[in-house]
C-alpha cells in the first residue's frame, strides 16, 4: 500500500522550509567570523543543532544568540571606531609637534641671521672717512659710536673670534669674522670678555668700552672689513644698514 502526503493550505511548512531563511542570515553572519565563537559553544550546539538536509547543513539561530551577535557586531564596529579615532589624534599631535618644531628651528635661523648695533641706544658720533690729523691714515677707517666707559659692547651679527688684544692706535680690540665672510672690528675696549676660535651670536656681549689707544675720550670704534687686517675696511654704516641695521 502507498502512502500519500496530504494536499492543501492546511499541510504543515517542513523543517528545512521554516530554517531556510534564518540559515541564510548565519551563515553570512559566520563567513564575517562574528559568530564563530559563539557556534563553537556547548550550549549552542546543545540549543541549535545543524541539520542535514542532503545538500548543506543548517542552523537554527534562537533569539537570545541573535542579540549575543548583534551585540558582538556593536561592540567591534565601536572598538573599530575608538581606534581610528586615537590614530587619528595621535597623527594630529605628531603633526602639531612637527610644526612647532619647524616654527623653532626658523625663529632660531633669523636670530642667527639678523644683525645688532654694537652699542645699545647710541648714536654715530665720528663718521667713516672723515678728516683728522689724529689719524695716521689722515681719515677715519671706522666709525665711532657714543659710550661711556663700561658701556656694554656686542657682536653685531653672528660670527667667530679671530683676535683678541692690544692693537697698538686701537687699544684693546676684538676682530670677528662674520658668517656672511666679512670682519668686524672693535677697538679702544677697557676689557675684553671672549677668547680666540669663540663663536658668538647676535647681540653677544664681547667686551666694554674705553679709551685705550689713541683715543681722546671713551668711545667704540667699529670698523667692517674684508679681510682681518688693518687698510681693508669698507663703509661700516653701509654693511650694517644692509643687514637690517640703521645708525
Amino acid at each position: 500500500m502507498a502512502f500519500m502526503c496530504a494536499t492543501g493550505k492546511h499541510r504543515k511548512p517542513g523543517r528545512v522550509k521554516r530554517t531556510t531563511a534564518r540559515a541564510a542570515g548565519v551563515a553570512a553572519l559566520t563567513t564575517t567570523g562574528v559568530i564563530g565563537g559563539l557556534v563553537a559553544s556547548p550550549a549552542f550546539a546543545a540549543e541549535n543543532s545543524a541539520e542535514q538536509t542532503g545538500l548543506v547543513p543548517v542552523v537554527s539561530v534562537g533569539d537570545d544568540i541573535a542579540e549575543q551577535i548583534d551585540a558582538q557586531a556593536i561592540a567591534q564596529r565601536r572598538a573599530a571606531e575608538q581606534k581610528a579615532a586615537e590614530e587619528a589624534a595621535a597623527k594630529r599631535a605628531r603633526e602639531i609637534r612637527e610644526a612647532k618644531a619647524r616654527a623653532a628651528r626658523e625663529a632660531e635661523r633669523r636670530r642667527l641671521n639678523a644683525f645688532v648695533a654694537p652699542v645699545a641706544d647710541s648714536y654715530v658720533s665720528t663718521g667713516y672717512k672723515a678728516s683728522s690729523s689724529l689719524w695716521s691714515s689722515g681719515s677715519h677707517t671706522g666709525i665711532d659710536f657714543h659710550a661711556a666707559g663700561g658701556t656694554p659692547v656686542h657682536a653685531v651679527g653672528s660670527g667667530t673670534v679671530v683676535s683678541t688684544g692690544w692693537g697698538g692706535a686701537y687699544g684693546n680690540q676684538i676682530v670677528i669674522r662674520m658668517a656672511d665672510g666679512m670682519y668686524t672690528q672693535y677697538g679702544h675696549l677697557s676689557s675684553i670678555a671672549v677668547t680666540v676660535g669663540e663663536q658668538v651670536t647676535p647681540g653677544r656681549r664681547i667686551g666694554l668700552s674705553g679709551s685705550t689707544g689713541n683715543t681722546t675720550g671713551p668711545h667704540l670704534h667699529f670698523e667692517a672689513r674684508t679681510t682681518p687686517d688693518y687698510g681693508s675696511d669698507v663703509d661700516p654704516v653701509a654693511y650694517l644698514r644692509k643687514h637690517g641695521v640703521n645708525v
